[in-house]
């Protein structure tokens, strides 16, 4: 089995026009084991049941946003190593800063791209092949 038939996305938006755009680019790259979550809250359960190998997220959500998300994913030992992807349409320093300080893996501007994607995900987990 190669890595992107083994590597396991979650997809938290909750948006689903948007979780779909992501969803597709992921497909295109070829990465096969895609979860999603509607918001923040359900992402943290099911990373506490069936856990992922990177987080991609967008930053504004009910319940948990993605900063909390990050927040509460960095402070549980079985997961607080899961890289992860924070996706806003919001792109100002603030909260590019606070991601950086609670651990975030990369920072990505709304909308997406598929080459982007490879970029950032291979910057943090190597190539995809």
């Amino acid at each position: 089995m190669s890595f992107k038939d083994q590597f396991k996305v979650l997809i938290v938006d909750d948006h689903r026009t948007s979780r779909m755009i992501v969803l597709d680019a992921l497909q295109q790259l070829g990465i096969k084991q895609l979860m999603y979550a509607e918001d923040g809250e359900a992402a943290l359960k099911m990373m506490m049941t069936k856990p992922a190998h990177l987080i991609i997220s967008d930053f504004n959500m009910p319940k948990l946003n993605g900063l909390q998300l990050l927040k509460a994913i960095r402070s549980y030992k079985p997961t607080n190593k899961t890289p992860f992807i924070i996706l806003s349409g919001r792109g100002d320093q603030e909260l590019v800063r606070q991601a950086i300080a609670l651990g975030v893996n990369n920072f990505l501007p709304k909308p997406i791209t598929v080459p982007v994607l490879r970029k950032s995900i291979e910057a943090i987990v190597g190539r995809i092949q």
